[in-house]
């Protein structure tokens, strides 16, 4: 075989061979879905790929989850993780084509001629060197390292943008539950208010009593007692809502301000209850997505990690000019060039291989586990989220059927103190136990906005595209 034929042929062979990969293709491994929901519901529509936040009808809350998807610094700080490792995959990914590089040099050097004496006669002391090069540089993947490394920077990217869309669903369903806890808090306090003014002038009638001598001093204390009590909830409140009201503020990248107010929590509307099957949260939520790309990367590095078993060669050349003499830089002798195949081989590496490999192997398996439990955490969030949504329902069911006896007993109860049939501890008792069930209804009331907003955000769905259209990238 000539000896010119030989270096294209073995780059041929090389180029053939370079389509295989070393290291295990990623197949998505099987996972246990349940067949049905712990408990089913049934909804006309699928209302899971829906803006679901606007289904509550309030225009302030839709423009808080606006605001926050624009300026929240946990979603630019996401965006810019992405662009990150769109970086990275660029520069792992740029290994795959050769590397060309230019030099270009000029020199005016003087040797001693004491110790290079006596020097030739037709030796310039001082000479000049002039070279202009051009490098390449190829790593020739036979073994697949560098697509591997490529395919590990590509699903790191994919997992990093997943990342992002769990940020926003979190987010979203954050802000949300935010301001229903902000409109809880404020009907709380208008209940507290309320009773504080009406035990405010329940007690002045006592006092007037207590010094007619129709009441005793035991009921005038109990009286006030109960308006100290309902008092001292109101700053309680008060101070529940500054601190929401910060907490959203922070949610939306703000520094802590007043919170614009909508609706009242009880003119707020139900959303619908999603429809869909356990199977659709594979392809719904981002943080299962994400949890499958870091298993893509983990097992795509096991085949970089194996290839280094395997010798590594390259293609190299240089071509340019040289010359002592700028006006002969580019003349036919002063032409430079050569070209090579470098091989690199391991012969001995005391186990170094061998442990990044059972490295790379047992990130695999726990990036696999990772992703199990990820998925099983998602159907318990899910079912969980359906209870609870289900029975806050009835729980909330039988305090509004409490509050109205609660309301009727203390009218009863007063109806018999005006009249002598009762004293006035059975009146305060009566109050007491209204105004705590008060209390109750809202805070379950906020409970089952709050357990709509998680079976939402635990399903994923559509709407969490629809809420990152709403950011700025």
């Amino acid at each position: 075989m000539p000896k010119c034929l030989s270096f294209p042929l073995v780059l041929i062979f090389a180029l053939i061979i370079a389509g295989c990969a070393v290291g295990p293709d990623y197949q998505r491994p099987a996972v246990e879905v349940p067949s049905s929901w712990r408990l089913e519901e049934i909804s006309a529509a699928e209302m899971a790929n829906t803006a679901w936040w606007e289904m509550f009808d309030d225009p302030v809350m839709n423009n808080l989850i606006s605001i926050a998807l624009k300026e929240s610094k946990d979603v630019r700080i996401a965006a810019a993780r992405i662009e990150e490792f769109m970086g990275r995959y660029g520069a792992t990914r740029a290994d795959l084509f050769p590397r060309i590089s230019g030099v270009a040099s000029g020199y005016r050097t003087q040797v001693s001629e004491y110790i290079n004496s006596p020097l030739p006669s037709t030796y310039n002391n001082p000479y000049n060197d002039y070279k202009l090069s051009g490098n390449a540089n190829w790593e020739i993947d036979i073994w697949g390292k560098i697509r591997r490394a490529t395919e590990a920077a590509r699903a790191d990217l994919l997992a990093t943008e997943e990342g992002r869309k769990a940020v926003i669903m979190s987010l979203v369903s954050s802000v949300a539950g935010a301001y229903i806890d902000l409109r809880d808090f404020d009907r709380e306090l208008e209940i507290a208010e309320n009773t504080t003014k009406s035990r405010k002038d329940a007690l002045r009638l006592c006092e007037l009593r207590f010094e007619r001598g129709v009441i005793s001093e035991m009921e005038l204390k109990q009286a006030q007692l109960e308006y100290e009590a309902a008092a001292a909830t109101i700053p309680v409140m008060q101070k529940l809502i500054g601190q929401q009201e910060n907490l959203i503020s922070t949610l939306l990248g703000r520094n802590p301000a007043t919170i614009a107010r909508g609706k009242k929590i009880d003119q707020l509307v139900l959303p619908d209850v999603p429809a869909g099957l356990p199977s659709e949260l594979l392809s719904r939520r981002p943080d299962i997505r994400q949890a499958e790309q870091d298993l893509i990367a983990a097992n795509a590095r096991i085949g970089v990690a194996r290839a280094a078993y395997f010798p590594s060669i390259s293609l190299t050349g240089l071509f340019g000019v040289q010359s002592a003499e700028l006006s002969n830089l580019f003349t036919n002798p002063a032409r430079i060039w050569n070209f090579g195949m470098p091989v690199t081989v391991p012969v001995f590496t005391a186990g170094a291989v061998s442990g990044q490999v059972k490295a790379a192997e047992a990130v695999q398996k726990q990036k696999l586990l990772r992703y199990q439990q990820v998925i099983q955490q998602a159907y318990r969030e899910v079912n969980n989220a359906l209870i609870d949504q289900s029975k806050t329902r009835e729980q909330l069911e039988a305090q509004k059927r409490q509050v109205e006896t609660a309301g009727a007993y203390v009218r009863l109860a007063r109806l018999k103190y005006d009249n002598g049939y009762a004293g006035y501890l059975e009146v305060l008792d009566a109050e007491r136990n209204l105004f705590n069930v008060q209390l109750a209804c809202v805070r379950t009331q906020a409970g089952l906005f709050k357990a709509l907003v998680n079976l939402y955000k635990s399903m994923g769905g559509g709407w969490v595209a629809k809420a990152d259209e709403l950011t700025e990238r």
